[in-house]
């Protein structure tokens, strides 16, 4: 079967966020067992933030046994990339079905323009919470320009043969919007093979000599970053945290200022240990290494976060946010809180700490969790499924 996915971005912005991952993960899944994967893309390349478009990049690269095929980005705003020639590069190739992922994108849009004009089937995953995302309302500003792609969203939808979506909650975001009959549930899952193994010196690449627990994600406050520099703040002085350091990894999504800020006025200066824009494989390292990862998000649709750090037996703490529960189970993967209450997650935190039992017990659940259902095996078996089903 010859496969078009489509993707605002691809490799190297691994920073960029989930739904690259899985994009990248169905293509290696599938071309593996020898079909003929193409992601259409842009050219982000990531240099610490979501802005940076290199010509310089490939426009076409072969990685493992899927193409990815790049476009020059003219225009951006936000997070919303315009590369018009990736709907002339879909044209020109032959594709039996088009998989596009992120439906708020200018990708998508192409993608729905090259499969009405080549006659073949579209499916769709949004990933990005299509009605629900904080954004939408943050400003007046982003209300007129999400406003203002309605019209573009309801031509993908209109156009989709078939809705990829990761859980109940984002089954109910589409059936909101009259697309109750297309929907098919695909859990999203990790690629364990990237963590069978740690390659690198995490603790002495950033000396870390403490116990640690671990937050990874964007730099922003929709992550709840300003909740977590809260909680430690309540606990720093509690024997746990005498012997325990937060780190914190990832990439500025504009709250990096304002999270230093913070950490300072709560001085815990000497509990934090902040890592910029981190490569992959120690991402991973540290995965490994953590007591359990905290996410304190206002909202999520479906995180992999949890799922990466379950692949090493490590439970998280996160929120009763979203599309949250669908992936942590509390108290059974993880414990889960109210979103803005900092001392329920202070709370959990010292939980996790002082109870090594309850650590293995939601660790080995999570890592059941995502050995028998998410993962990228699954999900792209699933996935071909759903292609077959739509074709035939």
């Amino acid at each position: 079967m010859k496969i078009a996915l489509v993707c605002p971005a691809s490799l190297p912005a691994t920073q960029f966020g989930g739904i690259l991952f899985l994009c990248v993960d169905i293509a290696r899944e599938l071309s593996n067992e020898n079909h003929d994967v193409t992601i259409y893309t842009t050219d982000l390349d990531f240099a610490n933030n979501p802005k940076t478009f290199n010509k310089n990049l490939p426009r076409t690269e072969i990685i493992d046994k899927f193409k990815i095929k790049r476009s020059h980005v003219w225009l951006s705003l936000k997070l919303f990339f315009i590369n018009p020639g990736m709907y002339f590069q879909m044209v020109r190739d032959d594709a039996d079905i088009i998989h596009t992922v992120g439906v708020r994108s200018f990708q998508s849009y192409v993608a729905a323009l090259a499969a009405k004009k080549k006659g073949i089937p579209l499916i769709i995953s949004d990933q990005g919470g299509l009605t629900t995302h904080p954004d939408l309302r943050s400003n007046f500003l982003n209300k007129i320009l999400y406003k203002c792609q309605k019209p573009m969203i309801n031509f993908i939808i209109n156009q989709a043969s078939k809705i990829s979506v990761a859980n109940e909650y984002e089954e109910k975001i589409f059936t909101e919007c009259g697309a109750k009959s297309k929907i098919k549930i695909i859990r999203n899952g990790i690629n364990l093979r990237d963590f069978e193994s740690v390659s690198v010196n995490f603790r002495e690449k950033y000396d870390v000599k403490d116990r640690f627990i671990l937050f990874v994600g964007r730099f922003s406050h929709i992550k709840g970053i300003d909740m977590l520099i809260r909680a430690i703040s309540t606990i720093k002085d509690h024997p746990e945290m005498q012997k325990t350091k937060l780190v914190i990894m990832g990439v500025d999504f504009g709250f990096e200022s304002t999270m230093i800020q913070m950490i300072n006025e709560h001085k815990i200066e000497d509990k934090v240990i902040l890592i910029r824009k981190p490569p992959r494989e120690y991402v991973i390292a540290a995965y490994s290494l953590c007591e359990f990862l905290v996410l304190p998000s206002r909202w999520e649709l479906s995180p992999l976060t949890p799922l990466e750090g379950f692949a090493f037996k490590k439970p998280t703490i996160s929120t009763w946010s979203h599309g949250i529960p669908h992936t942590v189970t509390n108290e059974e993967t993880g414990i889960l809180v109210e979103p803005e209450n900092h001392d329920q997650l202070a709370k959990a935190i010292i939980e996790l700490l002082t109870n090594d039992e309850k650590r293995t017990k939601y660790g080995n659940a999570g890592y059941d969790l995502v050995r028998n259902t998410c993962n990228s095996k699954i999900m792209a078996k699933n996935t071909l499924q759903l292609y077959e089903e739509t074709l035939h």
